[in-house]
């Protein structure tokens, strides 16, 4: 019984996937089709790799923001530098990419340097960061070059190059945190700060790192996201922080910190979010019965997390204790 038990805790997040999948196949005619499956992973692609930066620093124990911006303003640098300066699309790409890891690191100078708290920070630049794009761009669309906009559909048989290319950059990622100092060093940095200290971990330099990560890696989710819409708009990147936290915490990862792996939570968080709103749009079900699916689910597993992490059980004893 206790094998049984555990095998559940264990596997629960994938069964639950599953039934989501099972449900969906049955009540839609072409859910579980080989080119709708296809057009769900084209489609989180970019939601995967920058939900993949965000997973750096809340395994550091700390929290950005401000990714959606960086997306959004980093993409806004290339299209300018595209259209308005005829850079070559490879230079203006790399100068995203700089862009990114730039920002990021802003964000990681305000957290780590000034000491200032992580939500506040990332909150405070992920307003201004839209703000500049917003005024580069007049907040109007303005669409890509024609021969950049068919890199958006550009394939190897059935299969999306985005997502051959997230794929191989995720299992990078994944490996960079599972078997190198660093990945080693941010997951005793989330379980503890203080005690890193104490045995020698260099916890500024760690976590500044992740913030730069988060932020190159924000920048790419951009660009395949602006590739794939063919435009800039102001709508490029809008909510996407708060979906990488989702997709973070239904991952398995713990929003506290120095538990949990890229491969295969975010996948997996960010597949199950993907499923539920392919689902309901060829259901065709009032656009809001999505927000309040994924609110639940993320409730759901923010509660798990807490219990995982003892913090349910420490907040009754502390009550329990006053009464």
């Amino acid at each position: 019984m206790s094998t049984l038990v555990g095998q559940a805790r264990r596997h629960g997040f994938l069964v639950v996937l599953v039934l989501i999948f099972a449900f969906f196949s049955l009540v839609t005619p072409h859910f579980a089709s080989g080119a709708n499956l296809v057009a769900m992973l084209h489609t989180m692609a970019p939601v995967v790799l920058m939900s993949a930066g965000m997973a750096l620093v809340v395994l550091a124990g700390k929290l950005d923001i401000s990714i959606g911006s960086i997306a959004f303003l980093s993409s806004t640098f290339t299209v300018l530098l595209m259209n308005d300066l005829g850079v070559h699309p490879v230079i203006a790409f790399a100068a995203a990419l700089v862009a990114g890891a730039l920002l990021g690191a802003l964000n990681g100078f305000i957290v780590v340097v000034l000491g200032i708290n992580p939500l506040i920070a990332t909150l405070g630049t992920m307003i201004a960061f839209r703000g500049v794009a917003l005024q580069l761009t007049g907040a109007i669309l303005i669409p890509l070059p024609e021969s950049v906009r068919a890199l958006g559909n550009l394939s190897i048989g059935p299969v999306f190059v985005d997502i051959l290319i997230v794929a191989l950059l995720v299992l990078v990622i994944d490996q960079v945190h599972r078997r190198t100092v660093f990945g080693r060093q941010v997951n005793a940095i989330g379980n503890g700060e203080e005690v890193a200290e104490r045995i020698g971990i260099p916890v500024r330099k760690r976590l500044f790192l992740a913030f730069v990560l988060s932020g190159l890696l924000a920048s790419i989710g951009g660009l395949i996201a602006l590739v794939q819409v063919g435009s800039i708009s102001a709508y490029l990147g809008r909510g996407m922080e708060f979906t990488a936290v989702a997709v973070v915490v239904v991952g398995g990862i713990s929003l506290f910190g120095g538990r949990g792996n890229i491969l295969p939570g975010v996948v997996l968080g960010a597949l199950t979010f993907e499923m539920i709103e392919n689902g309901l749009n060829q259901m065709s079900a009032n656009p809001y019965a999505y927000r309040l699916v994924t609110g639940a689910i993320i409730f759901v597993a923010m509660y798990v997390d807490a219990l995982k992490s003892g913090r349910l059980q420490s907040v009754r004893r502390v009550a329990l204790g006053s009464s």
